[in-house]
Parts: structure tokens; sequence; C-alpha cells
């Protein structure tokens, strides 16, 4: 038995009837599969995908962080489904239908994931929709769980199946019960261990960042840190304060989705004429497509919105499980109307983070989780969402851009066309996220959001294709 981090078990904490932690794929693809090979192909390389076999073993009282335990037989006929669209089948019905599963919570008595196969999309596509518990994965573990499903030929690698597995050594409750107690005892060290290490970036941390003298403190301790130890200081960071727009306040327990492939190329296009990155035009891609639908709801701030930017704390080789973490904060130049000049602010903002986070990745939200007793997390967390439902909350919107393979992929000899990520909104991290994913030679792009904060979801998609294509034109023009 594994017990899940402070990190993992704040993703099953902050949960309610709106806020779910579900993240997941949408894989279209050019036809052909069926449940019966999605059966076949899990059955298996289940042994590749340990969150798959693993279900929540709960602490009497709450006194301690769950366990996960082996189960024994998986029942693939409960995790795999089939449905189908009604006629025509347009990207349009498939968005509608994976807001609906995405919003729907897991069953915690059984592994958290659950896999649906839909047919009847235009010009013969299926489409494989797959959702985890944030809880189990991260983005690099939810991508070695996908991994697990894919081959680089038509033709599937043969697998050995797993042996036999050993008989799970198993903790039993009053164990459970007795190491709960010891962690609750132990608490004060890790409040201790907070302070000392959290400090010095008070300046990056969402919502302790705008309280007063925050940014003072930070750099004051930051300066003190680096002189004791003779290393170069890192920058300080700008007060961010976001703005309020009509996707900031509690969310509804309903989901729009949308998603769109961008050509790879033009994107890289425009990082080579105009010396960023690929994630600095991603990132401006983003603002420009928020600029111009905040524009149209006559919403459009005179500030810039504030960002949550997920980075892994992984470093290379690392094949840890559980969550390894942060998030940064960003300003995205939304308020400037000059795409050349809104990709500059953006390259300096992100240049900005990435010193801060190059020395030595701030660990603040393994940090905050580790620092109260486990029976109090979720309290603490929801009264968090309470405290922010009715303001802008620390920051406006998540953008995440994850790099993935760039070669054609295949499910049991199915091609890959195109994978697009469906991520998580809350009532803290405002009501839409957008998330990308390459693969192939494009970007695929997944934008999940509050149904009632933006119901025309797929416009945000109309933008995006826009913003590109601005910045190329500019990008040929050079």
């Amino acid at each position: 038995m594994r017990q899940l981090s402070a990190v993992d078990t704040q993703f099953l904490n902050f949960e309610t009837s709106t806020n779910v932690a579900n993240i997941a794929g949408l894989a279209i693809l050019s036809g052909g599969l069926t449940r019966g090979d999605l059966l076949s192909l899990l059955a298996r390389r289940l042994h590749l995908a340990p969150p798959f076999r693993r279900r929540l073993a709960l602490v009497p009282f709450g006194l301690d962080h769950p366990y996960w335990t082996e189960e024994g037989r998986i029942d693939l006929d409960y995790h795999v489904r089939e449905i189908a669209l009604p006629a025509p089948g347009t990207d349009e019905q498939l968005g509608e239908q994976v807001a609906r599963l995405h919003a729907r919570r897991l069953d915690r008595r059984r592994p958290l994931w659950e896999m649906y196969l839909i047919h009847g999309l235009s010009g013969g596509r299926t489409a494989l929709y797959m959702k985890v518990h944030h809880a189990a994965v991260d983005g690099v573990t939810g991508a070695g769980v996908l991994a697990a499903l894919l081959d680089t030929s038509p033709e599937p690698a043969e697998i050995a199946m797993a042996p036999e597995a050993e008989p799970e050594e198993r903790i039993d409750t009053r164990e459970m019960m007795a190491r709960g107690v010891a962690n609750v005892v132990l608490n004060p060290a890790h409040t201790v261990r907070f302070l000392a290490n959290a400090v010095p970036h008070l300046d990056e941390i969402p919502v302790l960042s705008q309280l007063p003298g925050a940014g003072l403190v930070s750099r004051v301790t930051r300066d003190l840190a680096h002189r004791l130890s003779g290393e170069a200081t890192v920058p300080a960071l700008p007060r961010m304060t976001p703005p309020r727009t009509p996707f900031s306040g509690r969310i509804s327990g309903h989901r729009r989705f949308a998603f769109t492939a961008l050509p790879l190329e033009e994107v890289k296009q425009v990082k080579n004429a105009f010396g960023v990155t690929v994630n600095d035009v991603v990132m401006t891609v983003c603002a420009g497509a928020l600029r111009q639908w905040l524009l149209k709801h006559d919403a459009l701030p005179d500030q810039p919105l504030v960002a949550g930017v997920p980075f892994s704390l992984r470093t290379p080789g690392d094949a840890s499980e559980g969550n390894q973490v942060t998030i940064m904060i960003t300003t995205l130049a939304t308020q400037v109307a000059d795409p050349l000049e809104r990709l500059r602010a953006v390259h300096d903002a992100m240049a900005l983070i990435k010193d801060r986070a190059s020395p030595a990745p701030a660990r603040w939200i393994q940090e905050v989780s580790d620092m109260m007793p486990s029976a109090l997390t979720g309290l603490a967390a929801r009264a968090a969402f309470n405290l922010f439902a009715g303001t802008a909350g620390p920051i406006n919107v998540v953008i995440s851009n994850v790099p993935g393979p760039q070669l054609p992929l295949y499910v049991s000899g199915v091609r890959l066309l195109s994978y697009h990520p469906v991520s998580v909104i809350t009532d803290v991290s405002g009501g839409l996220n957008i998330t990308a994913f390459s693969y192939d030679g494009s970007l695929d792009v997944g934008v999940i959001a509050c149904r009632e904060m933006v119901p025309d979801v797929w416009v945000v998609t109309d933008y995006l294709r826009d913003a590109l294509s601005e910045l190329k034109l500019l990008a040929e023009q050079e």
C-alpha cells in the first residue's frame, strides 16, 4: 500500500458538487476501433498503468492521508463504456458530450478512472475519452498511462502479460490510525518547515502574494538567504492583482468543452522570427484569444489578466508516483492591443518566472499542504473556495502547454489523429482552462469552461486560430 501525499489528498478534499478534479484527454481516431479491441488491449497492458489498478483506502476519522490499495480484479466492463453521437456527429456535438462526462465525479469505491469509446463522428472517425482523478496522476504520470495504450506503428507491440502478483501487504485500521495520530503530533514540525521554505517565495504564492508587505518580506528573506549561501539572487516578481472577469467566482456544476488543432509549424515560425520560445507563443495566442472574447463581451479590464501556469517539479528520470507539480503566476498582457508588443510582454513575464524557478523550483503547494493536519485539510480547502467564490480569485485562468511526441501513434492499429487535453476548473482558479498538447506536427488544444460563465466556448477556439494567424502574418513580414 502506498500513501497519498498531502498534495494528492488536496485534490480529493476540494471536490464538491461543482468543483471536480477529473483530468482527461480526448483522442480523435481515424476509425475502426471497437470496444472489444479496447478491452483486449487493456487486459494485456493494465499492469503498465498502475493508477488503473488501485482504489482508495480511507483512514478512519480522516486522521491521516488515504492509501492506495491494489484492486485484486479490475472490472473492465464497468470502467470501459461505449456510446454514440446522433447524426451528423459534429465536433460541437462531441464537445457537448465530453463536457457532460467530464462534469461527473468518479466513484471513490472503485479505481478512479473511466474510459468512453464514442462512435458516430463525422468522417468515419471514432473518439476515446479517458478521465482519471487528479489525486492519482499529474501531467507526467497521466502521459505515462496514455503511453501504455499507444504504439508507434499500426502493428501493436507484443507485451508479455504481467506475472501473478504477490498478495499486497495490507495495513490494518489500527495501524492506519496509529500512524495518523503520530503525524498529528509531528505536525508543528511541518509548519516550521513551511515557514522556512515558503517565506522566500511569498510573492509567487497566489493569495499570499496579495498581502501587504508580502513582496518586501519575500525579497528581504531571499536576499539574506542568498547572501549566506553565496549564490546569486533571483529577480523579484511584480505584484499581480487579478481583475474581475465574467469567468471569475463560483462555478456551476456544468461544463462546456471545445477543441481545436493549431499548426505547430506556424507556432515555430513565429518563435523563430521573434526569438522567443514555443511556450511564449502559446501563451500569447491564448492572451490574444482571451482579449478578443472579453472585448466581445464588453468586459476587457484595464489591467492584465493573471494566469496560473503549471510546472512539473520532476527531474529527468524521475519516475516517482503522485503529483509533483507546482503552479507559477504570470501576467498575460491582455490590455495590450498590439500583438507584437503583447508577445514581447508575455516573453518578458515568462522569462521572469523561469528565472525564479530555475535555481530551486518553489514547492509551496507541497509545503502548504504538509503544514496542516490531514483531518483539517478538507475543511481548509472548502473554506478557501468559499472565501474566493465571490471575488476575482487569486488567478483568472489556467493555461498549460504540454510537449508531446512528434510522430504518429496508434491504438490497437487505429491511427491517433489528435489528442486534446480536458483539464480542471475551480472556484479558485477561475471558470476557464486552456491546455495544449503538441502531437505529430499539431498543437492540440482543449478549452474547458463553466457553462454559465462561458457559454460560447467554441468562439474561444476561433479566437485562438485568429491570434496565431495575426502573429504568423507579422512573422512573414520580418
